[in-house]
């Protein structure tokens, strides 16, 4: 009874650390939602790349080129504000069930460790569209979001590090093969995030649903 009540308290105690410097509300159906709004995004963009390409006669190409940027740059907006209004409602609601914070010290610093790397690599995109390197910008994309997975995982699950190492790779991957960025596109933020949500719900979220 002794042993069975010190690892009890070994155990509180380790969960109280975790609790104060890893933000552990995640929610693992954020990231399958994530990697649906992606799929889905990945196959209206690939329809208005196809109907780019059949009606690049009845429009001088610089206008069309204008026209498809404008319209992939909304599509990828409305991805992006699904999926966080998705993650930050799941999240909370996971919050609430624990009855963990959502706003402290600890999810401050995961959200600067992943925006930075964000921030900057979305600047960089516009570079590369700047400078007409579009073939660049999916893989740079993935880069410089594993990146920002890497870096947020210091504060929160470690298995998000997988995540951001498989974009990574995967970003890196597609600098060989520009021509099929869209698809390396959906795998990455589609595919992979459906997995690690996946895998993440089994072994976190199951037990609090």
């Amino acid at each position: 009874m002794e042993n069975e009540k010190y690892l009890q308290d070994l155990s509180d105690i380790k969960r109280m650390m975790d609790r104060s410097s890893r933000f552990i509300s995640l929610s693992g159906l954020a990231g399958v939602f994530a990697g649906g709004y992606a799929i889905i995004g990945a196959i209206v963009g690939k329809f208005l790349l196809d109907r780019h390409n059949s009606a690049i006669d009845s429009l001088s190409p610089a206008s069309m080129d204008g026209i498809i940027l404008t319209q992939l740059f909304l599509l990828a907006i409305a991805v992006l504000l699904l999926a966080i209004g998705t993650a930050v409602f799941l999240t909370t609601r996971k919050a609430k069930k624990t009855k963990d914070k959502t706003w402290d010290s600890t999810s401050k610093r995961l959200l600067i460790n992943f925006f930075a790397p964000l921030t900057s690599g979305g600047i960089f995109c516009l570079i590369l569209v700047q400078y007409n390197l579009i073939g660049l910008v999916a893989p740079s994309m993935l880069i410089f979001y594993g990146l920002a997975l890497i870096h947020a995982s210091k504060y929160t699950f470690g298995d998000l590090r997988s995540l951001g190492y498989s974009n990574l790779i995967l970003g890196l991957i597609a600098t060989q093969f520009l021509s099929y960025g869209l698809y390396f596109w959906a795998v990455g933020f589609g595919l992979f995030h459906i997995a690690y949500g996946i895998w993440m719900y089994n072994k976190y979220d199951r037990k609090n649903a």
